[in-house]
């Protein structure tokens, strides 16, 4: 399982030019799921996004997590951070879960943050969605439940 965790000002998903998913200042999490992933590799990938110290202490130190600052998270899904592109000029995306199973964990994910009490929205699965932010920072991170990077 894949993530790239943003930290942002603000976001909001928009579906047929309707808003299905905003938050104020907090995380943006574009999660990728991928063929073979378990409970585990959730947990993880969760549990990795809500206790990153990726927001500043006082003294402009990165020392506070979402779950510090009671921030918010929006994930949107996002097959394609599966996607191999180290042959040829069309990547593949053979490494990513089909779709019926990925849309269980990604609502699974969204379940998870909810029940700890953190504000959390989502996009629309398989849309064609238009993802507005405010980056902070910019303040990006990679996550691989494998850890391959």
């Amino acid at each position: 399982m894949r993530a790239v965790w943003q930290r942002v000002k603000e976001a909001q998903v928009v579906v047929d030019e309707k808003v299905v998913g905003q938050i104020k200042k907090g995380a943006l999490i574009f999660l990728g799921v991928e063929e073979g992933d378990t409970e585990k590799d959730l947990k993880y990938i969760v549990d990795k996004c809500l206790n990153l110290r990726l927001f500043e202490n006082e003294e402009g130190k990165f020392d506070r997590s979402i779950i510090d600052i009671h921030g918010e998270i929006l994930v949107v899904s996002q097959f394609t951070l599966l996607g191999d592109c180290r042959k040829g000029r069309r990547p593949s995306f053979s490494r990513a879960m089909e779709p019926n199973e990925a849309n269980k964990f990604y609502e699974k994910a969204i379940a998870m943050i909810k029940e700890l009490g953190i504000h959390c929205q989502g996009g629309v699965f398989g849309a064609h969605m238009e993802v507005k932010l405010i980056n902070d920072g910019p303040v990006t991170v990679l996550l691989d439940s494998k850890k391959c990077f």
